[in-house]
């Protein structure tokens, strides 16, 4: 396949006509959900398919109806019928379920584009992505991967990590990808020091892709972390006065995938205990203070 605005392009969607038969129609929109997390809305689907979109609306709602996708506010996404004949991928899948309203509030609350993502290896995979006008600037799609070191998912998740898996996940993989990306091992370290100083802020700007800003906190449960959530924004973007949502919403995801559960931090990461609820401009203050803590990169 290839890809139209950073989207997977169905094979026949280059033909002029429109196949004629409807297993033909429906094997064309199922091909676009190429990985198990893939999210799409109606328009996408229609745009890639070359579908009309009513058509393409009424074949999704069949599939929906028949248990082949899932439609949620967020876009169609395989359902359990197509899953199964693949092999459970669950606790992805209950992550990605567990934090979709959450992703969907913090969207519509920002307008900047929402991910969701894990560490899989030396790598974040997106395994969300929910954006406004914003969303087609930025290089990112559901079931791509990043370097962990160079995003603030990655750091977000990274920093609760015991030094020694740190540099077994990104030790290799360290490496410049702009002039702003942490390119060596130490100041790795140094930059996850401060992401636990800030409580799990993690930042990150023009170091995965020039013009592109982010803020991230981790999802974390009592074995460390399981994913993270991050805004995206432009270089300018004031990313520091709308943190507070992002950190809040990944502690309502971890309340709901580990209810009555704790979230751990090695030994030798542990801080100060974590502010709960409303984080006041004050609170935010002494957390982002440069002065203390030192600026992200």
């Amino acid at each position: 396949m290839t890809a139209v605005d950073g989207l997977p392009t169905a094979r026949a969607s280059a033909r002029r006509e429109l196949p004629p038969s409807m297993v033909e129609r429906v094997t064309l929109i199922m091909d676009l959900f190429e990985g198990r997390t893939a999210r799409l809305t109606l328009e996408e689907v229609a745009r890639c398919t070359s579908l009309p979109r009513s058509t393409a609306h009424r074949i999704l709602d069949q599939l929906v109806r028949l248990c082949w996708l899932d439609h949620t506010a967020l876009g169609y996404a395989l359902g359990r019928r197509a899953l199964g004949f693949g092999g459970g991928d669950g606790a992805r899948t209950r992550v990605r379920e567990a934090a979709a309203g959450r992703l969907h509030q913090l969207q519509i609350q920002t307008g900047l584009v929402v991910h969701l993502a894990v560490l899989d290896g030396t790598e974040v995979y997106y395994l969300d992505k929910a954006g406004g006008r914003f969303a087609e600037a930025v290089p990112s799609r559901v079931g791509g991967r990043a370097p962990a070191h160079s995003t603030a998912l990655g750091k977000a998740m990274l920093a609760w990590l015991e030094p020694e898996e740190v540099e077994a996940r990104a030790g290799e993989a360290v490496g410049r990808l702009t002039q702003r990306t942490i390119c060596d091992v130490g100041t790795l370290h140094q930059e996850l020091d401060r992401v636990r100083r800030r409580h799990g802020l993690a930042f990150e700007r023009g170091e995965c892709f020039p013009g592109i800003a982010c803020v991230a906190a981790a999802v974390r449960g009592p074995d460390g972390p399981v994913a993270a959530i991050s805004l995206v924004g432009g270089a300018s973007a004031p990313l520091e006065k709308i943190a507070p949502l992002v950190v809040d919403a990944a502690r309502q995801v971890s309340r709901e995938l580990f209810p009555g559960g704790g979230t751990a931090a090695p030994a030798s990461h542990r801080t100060t205990a974590e502010p709960e609820g409303a984080w006041s401009p004050q609170a935010m203050d002494r957390l982002l203070a440069t002065g203390q803590y030192g600026d992200w990169q």
